[in-house]
C-alpha cells in the first residue's frame, strides 16, 4: 500500500510561477528582447508594457502577484 502524499499549495504555486517565468523569458527572447531586462523592468515598475503580448506572455505573467514572483526568484537564488 502506498503512503498518502501531502498536498502543498505553496509548492504548487511556486512551481507554476517558475514555469511561467521561464515560458515568458523564452517568448521575450523569441521576439528579440533581453528577457532579464524586461522581466526586471516589469517587476520593479509594475508596468506591463515591459512584457510583450506575443503568445499572451503579458497575460501569463500578470496572473501572479509581483511580490510573490520576487519571493520565488530570491528563494531560487538562495538555494
Amino acid at each position: 500500500m502506498e503512503e498518502t502524499k501531502n498536498y502543498n499549495g505553496d509548492e504548487f504555486e511556486s512551481t507554476l510561477i517558475e514555469q511561467t517565468i521561464r515560458e515568458v523569458a523564452d517568448i521575450l527572447e523569441e521576439r528579440g528582447y533581453n528577457p532579464i531586462n524586461q522581466i526586471v523592468g516589469y517587476l520593479m515598475s509594475g508596468d506591463p508594457g515591459y512584457i510583450s503580448s506575443h503568445k499572451e506572455a503579458r497575460k501569463k505573467i500578470m496572473q501572479f502577484d509581483q511580490a510573490k514572483i520576487l519571493e520565488i526568484m530570491v528563494r531560487a537564488f538562495l538555494k
